[in-house]
């Protein structure tokens, strides 16, 4: 293995959050894989590579040798998950195709990162079954559900991160640490744009603006230039009006009223605006429209990722 450039590979890649993380702790790409075919637009535009296909049918010995996987995968129903503890009881979920590329690959480590859900969903038996089949793969693991507001990222996104390695790769996991907080020094009113510098393209609708106007006098709301309206309805409105942004969801992507609203502007928050919300860098490119939406959505939160990474990569290279 060349410790000085360690190989990882970008599973359900999404805009590619984790690349950019691990790129910037020296590693190198040699696999990438996402099924939404406007994802792969976009990350091929900014990394300048295809993601393979559908995971579920790319064989695991046609993936590259690497050192660490990468995977924010989706969490689906494990429906037999409790029933017998092991690595059959992920079959039909999208863990069982990281599980089975880990078997199979055996590589140094992994990363994988979640909803905060995957800690209670049926009962824990979930997590419990993921957690069983590393451990019966053969690696040992430490995770942590982590917000990203704690983390100077202007969001209030908690989600569940793990870290493992190989039982026999000699590295002492105990002394791996997630990162300690940090001020938030980067509140949404340093990323929101003025309003002149906005199209009106993401104007509120008439009804919207009723909405969001109605609720901020029921709710006696001081409107500030940071104040953001979200889960906008006519029997409900939500506001946040302390810096920080509500969790951005994949639902900004269906269009209507899912995406938060600036309210003092009476618009909703741009692609670029969301993108710095979740911590991309400003050199980032997106195709446009609302399936950016989504994949923000979707997406990893960097700064957290990196922090993380970083931290992983270092342990890998120095494993006392």
């Amino acid at each position: 293995m060349n410790k000085n450039k360690l190989k990882f590979i970008d599973l359900f890649s999404g805009m590619g959050g984790f690349r950019i993380a691990f790129e910037s702790a020296g590693c190198k790409c040699v696999f990438s894989s996402e099924i939404d075919k406007n994802a792969v637009e976009t990350y091929e535009l900014n990394f300048g590579d295809t993601p393979a296909g559908d995971i579920t049918k790319i064989d695991a010995r046609d993936i590259p040798d690497h050192d660490i996987l990468c995977a924010g995968f989706p969490c689906q129903a494990f429906s037999i998950a409790g029933k017998r503890l092991g690595f059959e009881d992920t079959r039909g979920t999208l863990f069982f195709d990281v599980a089975r590329i880990l078997k199979e690959k055996k590589p140094l480590a992994f990363f994988l990162e979640n909803v905060k859900g995957l800690t209670n969903h049926d009962g824990g038996k979930t997590l419990k079954v993921i957690l069983s089949t590393l451990d019966s793969i053969g690696y040992q693991y430490k995770f942590a559900v982590l917000n990203a507001m704690h983390y100077n990222v202007p969001q209030n996104r908690e989600r569940w991160y793990c870290v493992g390695v190989r039982k026999d790769s000699g590295i002492d996991l105990n002394s791996f640490c997630f990162p300690e907080k940090r001020k938030l020094t980067n509140t949404v009113d340093k990323i929101i744009l003025p309003r002149d510098n906005v199209s009106h393209k993401y104007d509120c609708t008439p009804t919207c603006e009723d909405n969001v106007t109605y609720w901020v006098k029921q709710k006696n709301i001081d409107v500030t230039n940071m104040t953001l309206a979200y889960e906008i309805r006519k029997s409900k409105c939500q506001f946040k009006n302390d810096g920080i942004s509500p969790c951005l969801t994949a639902k900004m992507g269906t269009g209507g009223n899912n995406v938060p609203v600036v309210v003092s502007q009476m618009r909703k928050l741009t692609e670029e605006e969301c993108l710095e919300i979740m911590g991309y860098p400003k050199t980032y490119k997106l195709t446009g429209g609302y399936h950016s939406y989504k994949q923000i959505g979707n997406s990893v939160v960097v700064p957290v990722i990196s922090l993380i990474a970083k931290e992983l990569v270092k342990k890998i290279k120095d494993p006392r």
